[in-house]
């Protein structure tokens, strides 16, 4: 049966930038209230503003830093009291944080990487999806990466995190069966983003290997998740030339690596990004 998204509730995470606002955009101009939060408070009242411009419900904007612990939890009682329940909780907010693995190890910046790509959509879902299974109707979507299933040097941790949140998103898949509640996981590959621009500056011959391949826009990846979410599709994958990935991931990997065989890894060719990104 066709999910309605008129009238519902959703908080959008990562909503500033990127994936995260077009999908906040995409779910207003379907009637749904949305609750926008990030880091960046200014970017979500541009947000809030121009959706209200566009004769959709305003956002509430609530500026978090994911990347602390408790800082989801908190969240999802702010978002709550907002507008009093969540039916559609979309985990968007990311990162990547570059380095080797005998580099970055477990330090401090790669544990924030996992707090803020992984156990945070797990203390969302932990907090709003029991209020959906009593009310036995929502939906959850988690937003992972192709890049969980055939990884590029350098973002090691980056790849775990998200790997990490696609089987969560599966298992999540087989707990809620029958319970109302819909889990939509989304594999993004190379879509136009801040962090996309940010890997082919900084990740050796990442530039080189995304010229071979498609690239997809946030608009149209936006308008695809409402209609898997209106669908109650299991899995989107996109740009949708790499459907095929998750059902073939070897030959996947092993083009991956074909294409990095001259890099040896060495962290003195890494460029320092700075922030996470």
């Amino acid at each position: 049966m066709k999910m309605i998204l008129k009238g519902k509730r959703a908080l959008v995470t990562g909503a500033s930038v990127g994936i995260g606002r077009a999908l906040a955009r995409a779910l207003a101009s379907q009637g749904v209230t949305v609750v926008v939060a990030a880091r960046r408070t200014a970017a979500l009242d541009d947000l809030a503003a121009e959706i209200a411009a566009a004769g959709h419900p305003r956002p509430r904007p609530l500026g978090v830093d994911l990347g602390k612990r408790g800082a989801a939890a908190d969240l999802a009682a702010r978002a709550t009291a907002e507008v009093g329940q969540i039916d559609i909780l979309v985990n968007n907010a990311g990162a990547n944080v570059l380095g080797s693995q005998f580099g970055a190890g477990d330090s401090d910046a790669m544990r924030e990487l996992f707090e803020l790509n992984y156990w945070s959509p797990l203390a969302l879902i932990q907090a709003l999806v029991p209020g959906m299974r009593q009310r036995r109707d929502g939906a959850v979507v988690n937003v992972t990466s192709l890049a969980g299933i055939a990884p590029w040097v350098f973002t090691g941790h980056y790849s775990s995190t998200k790997a990490a949140l696609s089987l969560a998103s599966e298992t999540l898949r087989l707990e809620l069966r029958g319970s109302g509640v819909h889990v939509l996981e989304l594999m993004a590959g190379p879509t136009e983003t801040a962090l996309l621009a940010g890997a082919r500056q900084n990740v050796p011959g990442a530039g080189r290997a995304m010229a071979l391949g498609p690239t997809g826009t946030t608009e149209e990846l936006a308008r695809l998740v409402v209609r898997a979410l209106e669908r109650r599709r299991k899995i989107l994958v996109y740009p949708r030339t790499l459907g095929l990935t998750p059902v073939f991931p070897s030959p996947s990997r092993w083009f991956m690596t074909l294409l990095q065989r001259k890099l040896d890894g060495d962290v003195s060719r890494l460029a320092q990004p700075g922030d996470r990104g």
